[in-house]
């Protein structure tokens, strides 16, 4: 539950709604299917409401659900307000400067990460997106598809940077980021540019409290991450299950399957016992970066 609808975002409200009515129908033991049936609705909309991929709630929708769930009155007028936020209030990703170069899937992720608690974060080949320097950003969309524009990769630099903003608010979300050394090692964007980027990630993950930095070094050998990059997202309300981000060449998504989840938690704990701790990584980040 948020404090405030007031200072709610939108993006914690559609969390909010999308647990919060998945419970409701669970517990009135009805089916996304026959639901949707019963308002004549297409099956994708239930899904839609029931993940949150909505940017977009409608208050009717969320009254019609809580009649049919049977609802106490203090329930259906805090889901309507949730909804009443999602028509009224914008996150930043979907202003018209940003929304034209961030993927859906993506979109969806941002959401998530600014509602979470916990980031636990693996990462075989680039820096985690939150601790990117703004050149080592650019030097990275450059190196995305060849089609990209000079501004989109300056929008897509943007994005990135914006979204950094999330590890310096009250209330920031712990994240512990696990590289493998490759990370290190890979000079991107120069040298000067990947000194300046190892520098940002030791001061971070030193002054920080809230933000953990480790290593898998090459001695590690073979490790639990070596099958992709992935992020394990918690959140800190109770009831909302964690949440797994993929992202690669063909696109980007998230699951939620129980089982999918639990995989990605138990490599991440697998990574944990792989890694440096976290004096030993520092050096180690320090090192790459005085050899450069």
């Amino acid at each position: 539950m948020v404090r405030t609808i007031e200072s709610a975002s939108p993006a914690l409200c559609r969390l909010h709604l999308s647990t919060e009515l998945r419970r409701l129908r669970e517990e009135s033991r009805l089916t996304a299917g026959e639901v949707a049936r019963r308002f004549h609705w297409a099956a994708s909309k239930m899904t839609r409401l029931e993940t949150g991929s909505d940017g977009v709630v409608k208050p009717s929708d969320v009254m019609l659900l809580c009649r049919l769930y049977q609802a106490d009155a203090e329930t259906a007028a805090r889901l309507e307000s949730y909804a009443v936020v999602t028509k009224t209030k914008k996150d930043w990703w979907q202003s018209p400067e940003y929304r034209s170069v961030i993927s859906p899937g993506f979109q969806a992720y941002l959401a998530l990460e600014a509602s979470a608690a916990q980031l636990h974060s693996y990462q075989s080949e680039y820096v985690p997106g939150l601790l990117q320097t703004e050149e080592y950003s650019r030097a990275v969309h450059r190196l995305g598809p060849a089609d990209l524009s000079a501004d989109q990769v300056e929008r897509l630099t943007a994005v990135r940077m914006t979204r950094s903003e999330v590890l310096c608010r009250e209330g920031a979300p712990k994240l512990t980021a696990i590289l493998n050394e490759a990370v290190l090692r890979r000079t991107v964007g120069g040298r000067e540019v990947m000194r300046a980027q190892l520098d940002h990630i030791a001061s971070l993950a030193a002054g920080q409290p809230h933000i953990r930095v480790l290593v898998v070094p090459f001695s590690a050998g073979a490790h639990a991450g070596m099958s992709g990059p992935f992020v394990v997202i918690r959140f800190r309300q109770p009831g909302m299950r964690p949440i797994v981000y993929l992202e690669n060449l063909a696109g980007s998504g998230i699951t939620r399957r129980p089982d999918d989840v639990e995989k990605y938690a138990d490599a991440f704990s697998d990574l944990l016992s792989s890694a440096l701790d976290q004096q030993q990584s520092l050096r180690l980040i320090k090192e790459a970066g005085n050899v450069l």
